[in-house]
């Protein structure tokens, strides 16, 4: 078996999980975002500090220790099992699907353990619409899994046509 492609999927994952420990130190430790609240960047960007306790677009909230861990397990079960499906990965899409999944959650997971929270801070708006507060990790794992989806939905009328015999 070819490890070249799983290899490609775990080093996009480890730069992944890179840049967005980076942005996160970034963040916290320069610009100390936490104390500032908000800065604002372009009329529609602002970087805005949020301590995330829940998942994405703060649903699930961890409200508790036990919620926090449990939550940080749940996330590294899923992260094992996208790793385990990434090294019997061979097409190149999938492959780079699963490493934007995998470094991201590897983010948002060492957030959880670290400071009980995920660090959100990219924040986009226009006017009055105000969308979710999110980092590159999330950024990663939602452009992973719309790879992923859109990879899916494109199979399926061919596999759809191979079984009809067209």
């Amino acid at each position: 078996m070819d490890k070249t492609g799983p290899n490609r999927g775990f080093l996009l994952a480890a730069i992944v999980l890179i840049l967005d420990q980076i942005s996160k130190y970034w963040v916290l430790e320069v610009i100390h975002l936490p104390a500032i609240g908000g800065i604002d960047v372009w009329p529609f960007f602002r970087l805005t500090f949020v301590g995330n306790i829940g998942v994405s677009m703060g649903l699930l909230q961890a409200n508790s220790d036990l919620a926090r861990w449990l939550l940080t397990f749940a996330t590294a079960g899923i992260a094992v099992a996208v790793a385990l499906w990434l090294r019997k990965e061979t097409q190149a899409p999938e492959v780079a699907a699963l490493g934007l999944v995998l470094g991201g959650a590897l983010g948002n997971i060492i957030d959880r353990a670290r400071f009980g929270y995920v660090v959100d801070f990219l924040h986009f708006f226009w006017g009055q619409y105000s969308f979710w507060v999110f980092n590159l990790a999330d950024a990663a794992i939602t452009l992973g899994v719309v790879l992923l989806l859109g990879r899916a939905i494109l199979a399926q009328p061919a596999a759809n046509a191979k079984q009809d015999g067209s």
